[in-house]
C-alpha cells in the first residue's frame, strides 16, 4: 500500500464514521476521560507520539468497541516523514492497529546515490493487550504487552545499507499511570527490537544482528481538561556501520479540540538519520477517535 493510498483510506474512514455511528453507541456516558487514551504513536499504537502507553485506542469503556484514525507529519532539517493509520480497541482490553509510514530523503537522496526525493516506506501491524490495572481508576498502574510486525517495502536498498532483513517483529511491555490529584501522567516502555530507524532502514545490520533491549518513557502534565504538555524519550539500537542511529526526544502539546478530535504539535530531536546528523524539526498529528 502506497502512502497516497493510505491517506485516501484514512480520509474515507473519517468521512463515513461519525459520533453517531455504531462504534459510539456502546460508550458509557461518553467513554473515557479526555486524552487518557493518548494519541497514535508513529507505529500506530495508542500512547505518545514516540512511544506506546499501556492504554487502548478509542474512547470505548470496557463495555464497547472503539476506533481511532490518525495522520502524522514530521518535518526535519533534511528529511520528512508521514504516517497514517487506524486502530481498534475492544472493551478497553485489546488493541489492533495498522500504520503506513513514508520517509522522504528529499535532496539527501541524491548524495546517497538513491535519487532526489527517494522514499522509504513500511507497513506496521500491531496488537496490544492490557493485562492489568487502569491508567486512571485503579490503584495499580495500567500494564500492557504488545507486538508489532513491520514490513519494509525497500528491502533491496536496505540491504545495500547493511541491513540483514526487510521485515521484523518488535516486542514491548508498557506501564502507565495518571495521578489524577496532580494531573501528571508517567509511562515507561521496554522494547526488544532489531529495527533500524523504526524499520525504515531494515532490521539488524553489520554491527549487530540480534535483538537489543531499548527503553522509552513519557511524562505529561494536564494543564486543563483539554490541554496536555509533556516530553518523551526513546532509546534506539545502532546496528548499521554506515549510518549511526541516535536516541530520540520530543516536547509536545496535545489539545482535545472536541471529545472526538485531538491535535498534537511537538518539537523533535531525532539526532543522526541515514548519515546526516542534527535532524530536528516539528511533528504535527491529527487524530479522531470514537
Amino acid at each position: 500500500m502506497t502512502y497516497r493510498r493510505a491517506l485516501v483510506f484514512v480520509a474515507t474512514t473519517l468521512t463515513v464514521i461519525s459520533p453517531q455511528a455504531g462504534f459510539a453507541k456502546p460508550l458509557r456516558h461518553g467513554g473515557k476521560l479526555l486524552l487518557t487514551s493518548g494519541i497514535s504513536s508513529l507505529e500506530g499504537a495508542a500512547g505518545g507520539g514516540l512511544t506506546p502507553w499501556a492504554v487502548i485506542a478509542g474512547n470505548e469503556t470496557n463495555e464497547g468497541i472503539g476506533l481511532s484514525v490518525h495522520g502524522t507529519l514530521v518535518e526535519m532539517t533534511d528529511y520528512d516523514y508521514q504516517s497514517a493509520g487506524i486502530a481498534l480497541g475492544f472493551r478497553d482490553r485489546l488493541e489492533l492497529s495498522y500504520a503506513h509510514q513514508y520517509f522522504n530523503t528529499n535532496d539527501i537522496g541524491t548524495a546517497l546515490a538513491l535519487g532526489k526525493d527517494y522514499g522509504f516506506s513500511q507497513d506496521v501491524i500491531g496488537a496490544k493487550w492490557r493485562v492489568a490495572g487502569d491508567i486512571a481508576y485503579d490503584r495499580m498502574p495500567a500494564v500492557a504487552v504488545g507486538v508489532q510486525y513491520k514490513k519494509n517495502n525497500n528491502g533491496a536498498v536496505a540491504r545495500l545499507l547493511g541491513a540483514r532483513q526487510d521485515e521484523g517483529v518488535d516486542y514491548y511491555a508498557s506501564i502507565s499511570k495518571l495521578f489524577l490529584s496532580r494531573s501528571i501522567l508517567l509511562s515507561g516502555t521496554a522494547r526488544l527490537t532489531k529495527a533500524n530507524q523504526l524499520g525504515l532502514l531494515g532490521f539488524g545490520g553489520d554491527k549487530n544482528k540480534n535483538y537489543t533491549l531499548q527503553l522509552e518513557g513519557s511524562a505529561a502534565w494536564q494543564l486543563s481538561r483539554h490541554l496536555v504538555v509533556g516530553s518523551e524519550f526513546r532509546s534506539k539500537p545502532d546496528n548499521l556501520g554506515i549510518a549511526r542511529e541516535d536516541d530520540w526526544f520530543d516536547a509536545f502539546a496535545a489539545l482535545a479540540v472536541t471529545r472526538n478530535v485531538t491535535a498534537t504539535i511537538a518539537y523533535t530531536d531525532l539526532g543522526s538519520i541515514a548519515t546526516v546528523s542534527g535532524q530536528r524539526g516539528v511533528m504535527l498529528s491529527l487524530q479522531t477517535s470514537f
